[in-house]
């Protein structure tokens, strides 16, 4: 088995179209890390006259009318003018780079569904290429067990996939560490360890849904067929749930969120008991029934991805030990 992981690790190595789907999942993220670091750099000096001299009307207002920004109208006048002029331009400063925010915020998601769209490319591409090319009747002339092949093939792809994804998040994650510390930004304690658990977690997902690629590609023999697939399953499905009726819980990218984030919230709406008499007044407590806000764990999430893995996987490799080999 070792001898034909190797076989396959280097078929895939060589495979041109899987190499420019990695080079996409390493540069990807790369620039939205550079877009991440332009984007919450700190205000120079020039920028910040440049923002007073811009905004003195406003500026002007607060300090006629301080209590409508917030300004106590009992401070000395030179002290209202310096408070008015920090709101005013405060509300127009870019917001400081936190690991956290990159994390709850667009990016760091962001990260994850890049790496998790190319390599489940790089999966399927690696498959259909044996197929349309031909060359699977070829490979089972020298090993004949089939279900050795299926098997070397997964690991090559899963475990491909799982070292480039966790290298890339593992370095966008350190590259973000590295440009708080050049900032001098304040850390929460443990942030570091969070961003690099989250950045695995979606790692995780990415290498499965690599696997799940190669798995629907064996099953259907054609790349075509396996992205039309995915594609109305990704699109029509949301679509469909939300057409019933259903809450969040059963949405695809609150179950990612779960997965990556190490579970998340989702909103139902509370009957509409919780709004009528001493009820309505009344202060709701977590997790009642009148609290909107439910919990979705991390074994949920894996649990609505992890079964239809399972279960296309199964297919596959029961389809590819039966079905005749053209």
């Amino acid at each position: 088995m070792r001898r034909l992981v190797g076989v396959e690790l280097t078929r895939l190595r060589w495979r041109r179209a899987v190499l420019l789907l990695v080079a996409g999942a390493v540069l990807l993220p790369a620039l939205i890390g550079l877009a991440r670091v332009w984007d919450t750099r700190p205000v120079s000096d020039t920028e910040r006259a440049q923002i007073v001299q811009q905004s003195q009307g406003q500026i002007n207002a607060c300090v006629d009318r301080p209590r409508q920004y917030g300004v106590r109208k009992s401070l000395p006048a030179d002290q209202i003018e310096s408070r008015c002029e920090d709101v005013t331009v405060g509300w127009q400063l870019r917001d400081p780079l936190t690991l956290a925010g990159e994390r709850s915020g667009g990016s760091g998601m962001g990260v994850v569904a890049i790496l998790t769209a190319l390599l489940l490319l790089a999966g399927t591409t690696f498959a259909g290429h044996d197929w349309n090319s031909g060359s699977m009747s070829n490979q089972l002339l020298f090993e004949s067990r089939r279900g050795r092949i299926w098997t070397a093939k997964a690991l090559a792809v899963t475990l491909s996939a799982l070292a480039i994804a966790a290298l890339v998040s593992t370095a966008y994650w350190l590259a973000m560490w590295a440009t708080m510390q050049a900032r001098d930004l304040p850390m929460v304690d443990g942030a570091l360890t969070d961003s690099l658990a989250y950045g695995l977690r979606g790692a995780g997902f990415a290498a499965a849904a690599a696997l799940g690629g190669y798995a629907l590609t064996m099953l259907f023999r054609s790349t075509v067929a396996t992205i039309g697939v995915l594609f109305a399953v990704s699109v029509a499905g949301g679509l469909v749930i939300a057409m019933l009726g259903l809450s969040e819980h059963w949405q695809p990218q609150k179950n990612v969120a779960a997965i990556v984030k190490d579970g998340t919230t989702y909103y139902v709406n509370p009957p509409d008991s919780c709004f009528i008499g001493e009820r309505a007044n009344a202060v709701v407590e977590d997790e009642s029934e009148c609290d909107g806000e439910r919990n979705l764990s991390l074994w949920a999430g894996l649990g609505y991805y992890g079964l239809p893995l399972l279960v296309t996987v199964g297919a596959s490799v029961v389809s590819f030990r039966r079905r005749d080999v053209p």
